[in-house]
């Protein structure tokens, strides 16, 4: 940290730019240099869209952009799942979601899963990990699992507060998320500290809670996370004259999934221009924080003299929908909750690139064997990226031949009414629910309509039987529908069971409390029927 603010936001290019020589050194053959260190930046719910044209010119964001002059950015680059837990899931495992049954935020991996950090461990690596984690069972809260149980139950419920925003500190106040910045002081200690001296490549992990939005504690008890918070030293570094007010369906013409989310995200109401505004630019002001602590790190690197040494990724879980769609949060298909940011710079790798490719998080897990050296399991979902980053043939790096042109996500938590399937291909978003025929399928072309307004499924029913047909092939999904309707009813039995007597007290204040007490019976009786 340097005085007056992060080194980040005004010195960490003309830092670089003063000692290239020695922060870039010039590529040589892989198998003729030491392993790459690596370094693993991975934040919560920042929207991928904001690290290419056009979405990069609604903030600042000065680190990602020095990413973007000396590595590759990802044009097309996924989260497997649109929420916390499961997506990490996949990160950490390089499998599909359906395999590992990361079905919500509290199922998640084994705790003694082996992961690629294990891996790259046992293989020599010096490893560390702050901050966030969440790829394993367990956790989050109650009201977020009963309401994932219980998606298919016949009752419409609000489960969060009214989106909003505050405003907090002053404008020389930087430091809003603390926990974050405590997290990104240890990572950067650790670096000058420890890893300067190591003599073995290391690999550290820092997860950011940024830019998730905030706890609302203003909406009762068991509240959620509905407040998007910063203070005016990052509002300053957005352009309010590029930001782009999303064209809303009515509420009657909504697809009905989405009808449900946004009524489950309390989204149904009347919201003004400036609302909607304020939102958005308090959601990328929390993004420029973010931005900020990513140049620490890289600032630490180049302080230390590992930066020509390492390998920098940078990346997220999932986007944020920021008001697109009548929505916030994730747990949506649609760009802004699905679309990660990829960012990844270091020795070997191509400069001021960018990969049209599909590629998701699954790729993570390859991608650190190889760049480890370490034989890629043959059973992972995903493929390495380096091959996309040094240019070399696909068939030169992967006995399985070449990456496919599609990537998988699904959903499977709450605030969505049904197990949700996406495959992205081509300029094809195709999305479909459940069984694959009680629910609309949706089909967009986003060359044509990157906004997601149209949705062309009737009007193109063989590309849709085409891309089902491919989706298929992939994965059961009508299976794996059925399989996580009995897994929700199982826990919620299970759970319901060890309450006792307490159970009527307890469903009624959950995060949905303020709808589920005006008719307590007509809910219970709701449940009932479907048990």
């Amino acid at each position: 940290m340097r005085d007056g603010g992060p080194l980040g936001l005004a010195g960490l290019a003309l830092l670089l730019m003063a000692t290239g020589a020695e922060a870039r050194p010039r590529p040589v053959a892989p198998g003729d240099q030491p392993r790459s260190n690596v370094v693993l930046v991975a934040c919560d719910s920042l929207d991928g869209r904001l690290t290419f044209l056009p979405g990069n010119q609604t903030v600042d964001l000065p680190s990602i952009n020095f990413m973007k002059r000396h590595g590759t950015v990802f044009l097309n680059a996924y989260t497997n799942s649109p929420i916390c837990c499961p997506s990490r899931a996949a990160m950490w495992s390089g499998l599909f979601t359906h395999i590992t049954e990361s079905w919500n935020n509290f199922k998640g991996l084994d705790p003694d899963y082996v992961t690629w950090m294990d891996l790259m461990e046992k293989h020599g690596y010096h490893t560390q990990k702050f901050g966030k984690l969440d790829f394993t069972s367990g956790h989050h809260s109650v009201s977020n699992r009963v309401e994932a149980w219980t998606r298919d139950v016949n009752f419409l419920l609000r489960q969060e507060g009214r989106p909003m925003v505050k405003l907090t500190g002053h404008r020389k106040q930087f430091r809003v998320m603390e926990t974050d910045w405590r997290n990104t002081d240890k990572a950067v200690n650790w670096i000058k500290e420890e890893a300067v001296n190591f003599t073995q490549p290391f690999i550290l992990y820092l997860g950011l809670n940024l830019p998730h939005p905030y706890p609302s504690p203003y909406a009762g008890e068991n509240f959620g996370s509905s407040t998007f918070l910063t203070s005016p030293y990052w509002l300053e570094k957005v352009n309010y004259e590029a930001i782009k007010i999303p064209k809303w369906s009515s509420l009657s013409e909504m697809h009905p999934v989405d009808y449900y989310s946004s009524y489950t995200k309390n989204c149904t109401g009347e919201f003004t221009k400036e609302e909607v505004r304020n939102i958005r630019a308090f959601y990328y002001a929390m993004c420029a924080e973010t931005d900020a602590m990513l140049g620490e790190i890289i600032s630490a690197l180049r302080d230390t003299r590992l930066l020509g040494k390492t390998i920098v990724i940078f990346t997220a879980d999932h986007g944020e929908l920021a008001m697109e769609h009548r929505q916030f949060y994730k747990m949506s298909m649609y760009e802004g909750s699905s679309h990660v940011p990829l960012l990844v710079m270091g020795p070997g790798l191509r400069e001021q690139h960018q990969i049209p490719n599909v590629v998701s998080l699954v790729d993570i897990y390859p991608t650190m064997l190889d760049i480890a050296r370490i034989p890629v399991p043959q059973n992972l979902s995903g493929y390495s990226l380096i091959p996309l980053l040094r240019e070399k043939a696909e068939s030169e790096a992967s006995p399985r031949g070449p990456r496919p042109s599609w990537v998988l996500s699904e959903f499977h938590g709450c605030n969505v009414n049904s197990s949700v399937y996406m495959l992205r291909t081509g300029k094809w978003k195709y999305i479909t629910y459940s069984d694959g025929s009680s629910v609309l399928p949706q089909l967009f072309d986003l060359t044509a309509d990157p906004d997601e307004l149209t949705n062309l499924a009737l009007k193109f029913p063989v590309t849709v039987h085409s891309l089902d047909k491919i989706l298929r092939s992939i994965v059961n999904y009508p299976k794996v529908s059925s399989s996580v309707q009995e897994y929700n009813k199982q826990q919620f039995i299970s759970w319901k069971q060890s309450l006792g007597h307490n159970y009527s007290s307890v469903i009624a204040n959950l995060r949905w409390h303020q709808d589920w007490l005006k008719d307590q019976k007509k809910y219970e009786d709701a449940i009932d029927k479907w048990l």
